[in-house]
């Protein structure tokens, strides 16, 4: 065994090419996050964990209907968009959100050292899906995030090595988490970027 973010796929190994980014390489990656809740142990944060998760599954289902019409997230959506429902599209779309959120809550908790997980996680949550949620969503999220681990705990959660043995240094955890949380962010703002260019979040 190895300690969390070295057994799971890192958003920085997802490739990007002229045509896309890699769809099946990126719901693995989408899959590490769903188990970073775990982490975080509160059932508080079932509800997220469990948007992330169906959302994951919509995606993948159209994957596996026309593989060879999504290999890459831009060319799954280009070719739903004629589609009466477009299930993919909206998965993705929420997706995209939820990993929003959770990116940069980290990435605010990283930028400053004194920033406790509920803080960082309650500022992420105003700037990325809060205009979305009407007053019941808003009331979970709310308690999700005031179960936040410290994140002293947290990050020796990260650090730790499940099999027993020895914890990588803060540096290492440091580094590890500062890549994975910026290649994560850039996929999430150029599908961001094409979902509003191209129309696609219309009417969802």
């Amino acid at each position: 065994m190895a300690p969390y973010l070295e057994t799971v796929k890192s958003f920085a190994d997802v490739p990007i090419t002229d045509a896309g980014v890699d769809t099946v390489a990126f719901l693995e990656a989408a899959q590490g996050v769903v188990g970073l809740f775990d982490l975080l142990g509160s059932a508080a944060f079932t509800p997220v964990q469990a948007d992330l998760k169906g959302n994951i599954i919509k995606v993948r289902a159209r994957y596996n209907a026309h593989p060879e019409l999504s290999t890459t997230l831009e060319q799954l959506v280009e070719n739903e968009k004629n589609e009466k429902k477009r299930v993919a599209t909206e998965g993705l779309l929420w997706l995209l959100r939820g990993l929003s959120f959770t990116c940069k809550a980290l990435q605010i908790a990283q930028a400053n050292h004194t920033e406790e997980l509920a803080s960082a996680f309650g500022k992420s949550y105003e700037s990325t899906l809060k205009k979305f949620h009407n007053f019941v969503v808003k009331g979970i999220f709310a308690v999700a995030m005031k179960a936040c681990p410290y994140k002293a705990d947290f990050y020796a959660k990260l650090a730790a090595d499940p099999a027993g043995g020895p914890p990588i240094s803060q540096d290492k955890l440091n580094e590890e988490l500062n890549t994975w949380l910026a290649a994560l962010d850039a996929i999430v703002t150029r599908m961001q970027t094409f979902y509003e260019t191209g129309g696609h979040n219309k009417g969802l």
